[in-house]
């Protein structure tokens, strides 16, 4: 009689559900998973190393490109350990701004998150709602930055600008006439802070709609309720963070436990789930939407009433203003001295860490004192999601190690580096 062997199987880099250049090679018993490993590094474009050779500066877009579904708050998290480093203060118009875009691009990354997790699962049209309401949000980055992915707005002691008073409008062309574009561009009229606030009170409708289309979806609870059931205390001894460890039912969150910037002065609840299960971190995921949407709100009223310096006023760290650049010959050699040189950080180390979409994203920081990092370290919080695939995969199927992938959220620029 023949052995019966186990045999392995390659699921990606090249498959629609690896989320980026995943190789999983899974080692199977008919259609159950035994075995999961995880091939990690085909995404390698040495970030932390790049960084010993920049200026602070010019590091700075490099930060853009790690989770590139999370542009700004990656920035934040690089921000906060140079000032930390520095002793600078930021304005505290520049932390509203910053609490408001970090928000924002939480909206981006759970929407993009629900979208392809839903596609993954074979829930087709939630990819189509979830972008729709991308394309508003990317407005806002294109609005205040010029670019809509990788924007290098956060600077080290604030913002690169204040936000505009205007928001860029659709033009007539041949393919919509005078009156869809006026319908297009009824929300557009005012500033860009109007554009957001008119875009949260339409919000809390857009997540009912995906709602509508997924919670008591009795496909999609089959493929989720009961899959990768992740507990407590594994989800801490295995070094989760974000909804990952906030659907096993623990409510850590660094925005609470350890504020930065005005997180202390924004009325937002927690959401947790109860088994720890694909499910739950989907409940929390969308329960996010609601309370980022609340922070944001919260941040409009607040920019609104207070107007006010968007970075620091210390020339050595941050270029003066231009047009004072072009009358004062001191501030033309600030100018050019930040933009060659760069600025010198104290010797001495230090770590920060901010609540990314995905989890606690950190930064350490080694100075000695030039005008480049000794050496950065990032602490990604996909890389120990990614690292428990083997023990939530583990007795399951195929098709469930695929909603397994997507619930950890996982993109391959922050985990290779």
């Amino acid at each position: 009689m023949a052995d019966i062997k186990n045999f392995t199987l390659n699921l990606g880099p090249q498959h629609p559900a690896a989320h980026g250049v995943l190789r999983l090679i899974l080692e199977l018993d008919g259609e159950v998973v035994q075995r999961a490993d995880p091939h990690i590094g085909l995404l390698h474009r040495a970030t932390e190393k790049l960084a010993e050779s920049k200026t602070y500066l010019q590091a700075l877009p490099y930060m853009d490109r790690l989770d590139y579904v999370s542009m700004m708050c990656n920035e934040h998290a690089y921000c906060l350990a140079i000032e930390k480093l520095m002793g600078l203060d930021v304005p505290i118009r520049a932390q509203y701004i910053r609490v408001m875009f970090a928000e924002i691009t939480r909206m981006l990354n759970h929407l993009m998150w629900l979208g392809a997790h839903g596609f993954d699962c074979g829930a087709m049209n939630i990819l189509i709602y979830c972008f729709r309401e991308r394309e508003d949000l990317y407005d806002m980055y294109e609005a205040v930055s010029g670019a809509r992915m990788h924007a290098a707005y956060f600077r080290p002691g604030g913002v690169y600008r204040d936000l505009p008073d205007t928001m860029p409008q659709y033009q007539v062309s041949k393919l919509k006439n005078a009156k869809a574009i006026a319908r297009l561009n009824d929300n557009r009229q005012g500033s860009l802070l109007d554009f957001i606030d008119d875009f949260t009170k339409r919000f809390p409708k857009y997540v009912d709609e995906y709602e509508t289309l997924l919670t008591d979806n009795r496909i999609w609870k089959q493929r989720t309720v009961g899959i990768g059931v992740v507990t407590p205390e594994r989800a801490k001894n295995m070094g989760f963070t974000g909804p990952m460890l906030r659907g096993s039912g623990i409510a850590w969150d660094l925005r609470k436990q350890q504020p930065y910037d005005v997180y202390d002065q924004m009325d937002f609840d927690i959401p947790v789930g109860t088994t720890g299960d694909c499910y739950d971190r989907y409940l929390v995921r969308v329960a996010e939407l609601r309370q980022s949407n609340q922070i944001i709100s919260q941040c409009v009223t607040w920019l609104r009433a207070n107007p006010g310096p968007v970075i620091t006023d210390n020339h050595k760290v941050a270029p003066p203003h231009r047009q004072a650049m072009k009358t004062s010959m001191e501030e033309l050699i600030h100018h050019f001295k930040l933009f060659t040189e760069g600025f010198h950080v104290p010797e001495g180390e230090a770590y920060a860490a901010v609540e990314h979409p995905k989890g606690e994203f950190g930064i350490y920081l080694v100075s000695d004192g030039a005008n480049k990092p000794y050496r950065m370290k990032i602490r990604a919080p996909g890389f120990a999601h990614l690292a428990a695939m083997d023990e939530m995969a583990k007795g399951h199927m195929i098709s469930d190690t695929v909603a397994i992938i997507g619930t950890m959220d996982i993109v391959f620029g922050e985990i290779d580096r």
